[in-house]
């Protein structure tokens, strides 16, 4: 890869064979990965860095991107994890005074190749009528039968386990050591600031490595435990759900977050499946059944809990539901202390309409 110091043609093919056309961004390379697409105005900087994102090329629905550049504080992990990114318009100038790069000097500095000037609407209607798939980004080869041969090289997001290569490898710890709520957090992909939702709630954390055991987790003395975020099909990990099992059979809170909530399911004998095209960005709107309030949330999830199975069992209830496609959005255990939603209440980007469960689940500890 080098730098692209000034725009030059630049490829977008899918599986389908459709083929875009635009300008380079960004580092000069090719890229592949599963095509998604985010639909939030803000908050582009947070969407990639997010360890949820890690194998897929991201198309970015607002028409202008980086027109407030970059700023260090403003990430959910320590580098982007989008594959590669799409957009109508990659801004190069910038107008926010605390910023520290621009996009493209940010893109540069993290070996992103990204495409410019690409009709956007366009491209998100035939990934809502096609579904999520396979694609391709190039600006330093040409040649598109090539272009296609690598795209067929390139797996299916169905039966992959990329929780385990985004998960931390070290051990580490956030928070007071003295506060009395301890939660032992296994890592599939955390965001930084649903570390600081439950350090701002005077949590102590433990953050471990996705396959860490649970004998291990038990050694922190934990109060609770949380299941985090992250990328892939949930189904190949079968380590964790044993791991949720043994959590369960403890008899301890337990909340889980987005694959958090679908490895619940599964350890609850719910099957997952991979969506149609996923849910991502910061406008969906979900009703809490339990309370009757509806709550706007940032989602980013292309696998979901298979709703007949939820209905069917006799040990789980659905806590939230949205109302775009009826979807299951939250569930909990009748006869344990545990829950989960699909979606992000941590939000950020997004409003903050769901940050009450982090609440609810140092309620949960409390009450313990």
């Amino acid at each position: 890869m080098s730098e692209s110091n000034s725009p030059q043609p630049a490829v977008l093919i899918l599986e389908d064979g459709n083929i875009f056309h635009g300008k380079s961004f960004g580092m000069i390379g090719s890229t592949t990965g599963e095509i998604c697409f985010n639909t939030g105005m803000t908050g582009y900087q947070e969407v990639f860095t997010d360890p949820s994102y890690y194998g897929q090329v991201i198309i970015m629905n607002n028409v202008h991107i980086g027109n407030y550049g970059v700023k260090d504080a403003d990430v959910e992990s320590d580098s982007v994890k989008v594959k590669g990114v799409i957009g109508r318009n990659l801004e190069q100038q910038y107008s926010r005074f605390a910023a520290n790069n621009s996009l493209q000097e940010y893109f540069v500095k993290q070996n992103i190749v990204a495409i410019d000037g690409i009709d956007t609407r366009a491209l998100v209607i035939h990934i809502r009528q096609q579904g999520a798939m396979n694609c391709i980004i190039s600006s330093d080869n040409n040649n598109i039968e090539e272009l296609k041969k690598m795209l067929t090289e390139v797996p299916s997001m169905n039966g992959l386990d990329l929780a385990s290569t985004v998960s931390t490898k070290e051990t580490y710890t956030a928070g007071d050591e003295t506060s009395k709520v301890r939660i032992a957090v296994l890592d599939f992909g955390i965001k930084k600031n649903i570390l600081n939702c439950m350090v701002e709630r005077g949590a102590y954390l433990k953050v471990f490595n996705a396959n860490t055991e649970f004998k291990e987790l038990e050694k922190f003395s934990p109060d609770g435990y949380f299941i985090s975020n992250g990328p892939g099909d949930p189904e190949p990990l079968h380590y964790a759900v044993k791991t949720i099992k043994d959590i369960l059979q403890s008899k301890k809170p337990l909340f889980g977050i987005c694959l958090g909530q679908q490895l619940l399911a599964l350890a609850n004998d719910i099957p997952t499946f991979k969506m149609h095209h996923g849910h991502r960005g910061l406008n969906h709107p979900v009703k809490n059944i339990i309370t009757g309030k509806c709550e706007i949330t940032t989602q980013n999830h292309g696998f979901g809990v298979d709703a007949d199975a939820v209905r069917a069992s006799k040990n789980i209830e659905i806590t939230h539901i949205n109302l775009d496609d009826n979807s299951i959005e939250g569930i909990r255990l009748k006869d344990r202390p545990a829950f989960s939603v699909q979606y992000h209440p941590e939000s950020t980007p997004g409003p903050h309409d769901s940050r009450y469960l982090f609440d609810e689940f140092f309620g949960m500890i409390m009450d313990r």
